[in-house]
């Protein structure tokens, strides 16, 4: 039976072991779906040389067709055969690979990678993952994968393997539990296929941490989509979300979402009691889906600081709160 022939069943999630690392090379080399977890969020991975099964993504998680996948790749010479590594991706993928940064860079002409990949575009986004399950599918695999975020199009992030069991019923053939993604917010990324660097997505490696290595970014803001989680509604929970909202302006029905020291005693959940930016991050996309919940009104979220990687948690909460225009799936 061929990939594209085979029916549909309910997703597998199964716990780590050699004989689960088996059984998701074994699918993704037949052509089929395996959610695994990074040090980001959970992805969903399949053979990105393989045009059927790039499309299974797209169909699975009702995402556009024309919002490109990242590609996860081993090593910087996996990714090297792939793209045109300038001497900024040099640079940026020995700090930073592997690691929780994707680069955007132009295609080589003999790329073996699906065209859906890119969505169309003379370029792709690419990273290497440091996570020990991730790299090990690589490994065993022994081709890129495309991974896009395990959830369907528009919706939070999955952070842990049950996340992604609860939202997809069918089209996924395992998923891998790995626990809780270390940082719970997806990787930055970073344009490098012109003749500057520019910021697409804020993510779990800071500007400043990457300008410190390469000098000044330019940050997008030219509204095209040549990366994922670029769309303006992105990343929403079924109910309203509601950013910088002050105590007093918190409404009748709404979960309070609060952050640091001095946020009120009487909140649902709190992002961080000490202020820390990076577990606050790490907690945002859990805790949204923990208030996502019949009875609630919405959720409002307490300011927070638009510092290093409070950028990104500020871009989440921004695509979160935005207006459902823009015809994508929830």
């Amino acid at each position: 039976m061929t990939a594209s022939t085979k029916q549909r069943k309910e997703p597998r999630l199964l716990d780590v072991s050699y004989e689960t690392l088996d059984a998701a090379v074994q699918e993704l080399k037949d052509g089929g779906l395996v959610a695994f977890p990074t040090e980001t969020v959970y992805g969903l991975g399949a053979d990105a040389t393989n045009s059927d099964a790039v499309a299974k993504i797209f169909e699975t998680k009702s995402r556009p067709t024309f919002n490109p996948l990242i590609v996860h790749v081993k090593d910087a010479g996996g990714a090297a055969l792939l793209a045109e590594f300038n001497p900024l991706a040099q640079k940026l993928s020995q700090k930073f690979w592997p690691g929780p940064l994707t680069m955007v860079l132009k295609r080589l002409d003999a790329s073996p990678l699906s065209l859906l990949v890119s969505a169309g575009l003379d370029t792709i986004a690419i990273r290497v993952p440091s996570h020990p399950i991730a790299q090990a599918l690589l490994e065993n695999v022994g081709v890129p994968l495309a991974a896009p975020s395990a959830n369907k199009s528009g919706t939070v992030s999955s952070t842990a393997g049950m996340h992604v069991a609860s939202q997809f019923r069918d089209g996924i053939d395992i998923i891998i539990d790995g626990g809780s993604c270390e940082m719970g917010i997806e990787s930055t990324i970073i344009d490098l296929s012109g003749d500057s660097a520019t910021i697409l997505r804020h993510g779990a490696i800071t500007v400043e941490e990457i300008e410190a290595e390469i000098g000044p970014i330019k940050d997008s803001n030219d509204g095209d989509i040549k990366a994922p989680g670029m769309m303006k509604s992105h990343y929403a929970p079924s109910i309203p979300l509601r950013m910088n909202v002050m105590p007093e302006d918190r409404l009748k029905g709404e979960a309070y979402l609060t952050f640091g020291p001095d946020a009120p005693k009487k909140a649902a959940l709190t992002l961080s009691k000490t202020g820390d930016l990076r577990e606050a991050a790490a907690n945002l996309f859990t805790m949204i889906r923990a208030l996502d919940q019949p009875g609630i009104r919405g959720i409002a979220v307490m300011p927070i600081p638009g510092t290093g990687i409070g950028r990104a948690i500020n871009d989440r909460l921004m695509r979160a709160s935005a207006p459902r225009d823009e015809g994508e799936s929830q």
